[in-house]
Formats: structure tokens, sequence, C-alpha cells
């Protein structure tokens, strides 16, 4: 008999009933330090104090109202990002995929309203995760995400990761746009690198197509820049964020520059969620911490410290682990065993960590985690890998 909850999710033994900082707690009260920060969502963290007291003090006002009105919050939130950020235009969502919704539709509306219709296929690449919509997972492509879904919407070419040939001999007449993660998340924390987003940049100016960054999982800070796209010195004409803007609460944004958001006039898109008091109060207090020199100098100096005490881990345990990758408080451990059984190892040692592809094992804390929780992880962590040792033996 099927559950009451669609069995989609292959979920682990665990139920948490209130958290803290970097710690999840079960209703025993058994405490488990959070490595996966609910996939790079919670970024300052369980229960903020900040923006509990944001979330309670907008709830008591106003939760709801729809986008046929005007709404303050939102107003100040896409001023904050218009200000921070290449763009001069926000549309508000609750989810990534929402904003790859959008940022889809606005590369082909954008070629439609030129008067070039035929200009609609989108390049993307192997091993891209940019949501579970249609149109996301025709985006994305891989047989995991499409099977059983078809027909699928067409308009993408797929081409091999970090191939700039590739990229090349696929831009045609018909290309509108280039779409891809500065930091691939589910595919393996795979970063793009600084000279191919340079590189898709010049491809750009040279083709007129647009350039979408999907900083969903890698923006808001994750990687010692507000977007990860910013060590590069480029910028793109459309990017979706997501996750870490609300801090935990459902949020994202398309943010794109007056030229590529030309085509999205009245009535051509919207959401009666998106945008909502509740998420814009709490995005700005987001945004009012995390988009400081102060915090994300501290993210690069944790993120470093992290890392330092990873490829320490790795040489302590070459037969579980064979490197460490990322950027700032994005990081992958390259695993010789199946990550999940490291996943599973780290659950005896009340910690939580993210699977991704290529065999790669997610760390993705609190963005504010202290050093001594750090600490703390990487010596559960080396319990967890010394585990699996013991086992092989």
């Amino acid at each position: 008999m099927i559950s009451s909850v669609l069995p989609t999710y292959n979920r682990a033994p665990l139920a948490f009933v209130k958290g803290a900082g970097s710690w999840l707690e079960t209703a025993d009260g058994t405490r488990y330090l959070d490595l996966g920060a609910g996939i790079a969502v919670n970024c300052l963290g369980h229960a903020a104090p900040e923006l509990v007291e944001t979330l309670t003090e907008q709830a008591q006002k106003l939760w709801h109202v729809s986008n046929l009105y005007e709404i303050p919050n939102q107003q100040r939130l896409a001023d904050m990002l218009v200000d921070k950020t290449f763009a001069d235009t926000v549309f508000f969502t609750n989810s990534g995929t929402e904003a790859a919704e959008l940022a889809i539709k606005m590369a082909r509306k954008y070629w439609y309203t030129k008067g070039q219709p035929d200009r609609y296929e989108i390049i993307t690449f192997e091993g891209a995760f940019h949501g579970r919509s249609s149109a996301a997972i025709a985006a994305s492509g891989g047989e995991k995400m499409t099977k059983g879904f078809g027909p699928l919407l067409p308009g993408f070419t797929h081409v091999a990761w970090q191939d700039l040939d590739a990229v090349k001999a696929a831009v045609s007449d018909k290309t509108c746009a280039i779409m891809l993660e500065p930091v691939q998340g589910e595919g393996g924390i795979r970063p793009a690198g600084d000279a191919f987003l340079k590189a898709l940049k010049q491809i750009s100016e040279e083709t007129g197509c647009l350039l979408i960054f999907d900083e969903v999982q890698c923006g808001m800070g994750r990687t010692g820049k507000l977007f990860a796209h910013e060590w590069a010195g480029v910028t793109p004409d459309i990017m979706m964020v997501a996750k870490g803007i609300g801090g935990g609460f459902p949020l994202g944004a398309v943010l794109a520059t007056e030229d590529a958001a030309q085509g999205m006039t009245l009535g051509t898109h919207g959401s009666t969620y998106g945008g909502n008091p509740l998420g814009c109060a709490v995005g700005a207090k987001v945004m009012e911490i995390v988009a400081t020199p102060e915090f994300l100098a501290e993210v690069n100096r944790k993120g470093g410290l992290m890392r330092q005490k990873l490829e320490g881990l790795v040489a302590a345990h070459p037969e579980v682990f064979e490197d460490v990758h990322g950027q700032g408080l994005l990081l992958g451990l390259q695993c010789k065993v199946a990550p999940t059984e490291v996943v599973a190892a780290g659950y005896e040692q009340n910690l939580l960590t993210v699977p991704a592809a290529h065999n790669v094992l997610r760390l993705l804390p609190a963005l504010n985690i202290p050093d001594e929780e750090i600490a703390e992880a990487i010596a559960r962590l080396d319990r967890a890998a010394a585990a699996i040792d013991g086992k092989a033996a």
C-alpha cells in the first residue's frame, strides 16, 4: 500500500524536531552535527535568532497579499539585490525550479521580442541540475532526471562539462542562451573555472546569445563571494537564485539586466506566493548579514580551515577518500567508496552529510559554523572513515 506521503524520496530513518545553529535534534534529544544545512539552504544555521525575530515580527503584521498589490518588503529586497549585483531587475519565486522556469522563458522571449523567434535553443551541460519541472529536467538532460517523463520539452543542446570546443560547435543561429552552474552542486561540486566562464562570456558577447548562471546552490556567499561568478570577474545576463537567500524560508529569485528582461512585460509571468511579505522580510535580513565584506571574508577563512583539515583526512584514509575540491564552504570529498556508504557511517557518528554525483560527498555547512564545530565535524568524519576502513580490513 502506498504511503500517505508520495514515496519519491529514499529517506534516512531520522526525524528532527528542532535545531539550533549547526545542530539538529531528534525527539529523544539525540543531537546531530549538520554539514548539509538543508542542502545549502540554512546559510545561517537552524533557527538563526536574527531570522526568527524577523519572521516573527513580520508574521504578526502581514503574511500574504498577492502580487496584485505593491509589496514594500519585495521592493526592499529587490533594491538590495540590484545594488549588490549586475542586475537591473528581479522577479521573486518560491524555489530554484521556479527560477529556472522563468530564466528559460525570459531567454526565449528576449529573442521573440527582437523578431527572431527561431532563436530558442539553450546550450546546457552534462551533470547539470536545474530543478525537476518539465523545462528544468529537459535542460539537465540526464537519464536519471528524464526517464519516463517524455516527450521532453525541445530546444536544449547538451554538451560535455568544461568542453569549450563543444560549446563553440553547438552555437548556431538558433542559439538563444548558454546556461550553467558556475559550480555544479548535484553534479559533484565541480567548479566551471574562471577561464571557462570568461570564455563563455566572450562567446556570449560575440554571438549575442544570453548567458544564464544558475547560482541556486553556489550563490549567497557559499563560495566566499556573494555569488560564485564574481571570482571570474564576469557577469551573466540572467541569474537564478534560491536556497540560501531565504535562510530556510522558501524563496527564490531571477535577476536580470534590463536588456535581457525586455520581453517580460505585463502578464507574461506571475506567481501567487512569489515575493510574499514573509519571504522577502527574511531574505532582506539574510542579505543584510551575508552580503557584507566581513561575513564573506569569514566564509573564505572557514572554508580554508575546513579544506586544510579535510586534506589531512584524505591523507589519513587513502582507501576511503581520494581528494577534496570546491570553494569556500561548498566542498566535495571525492570518495573511493560509494558516498552513500560514508553518509551512513556518518549517521553512526551523529553527523549529517549529502551525497552527489561522480562519487562525491558534499559538505555544505552553515556559513557561520564556528571553528570548533568544523574541528568536531572532521573528527566525526575521521571516525566514520575509520569504521569503513575497519570493514574493508
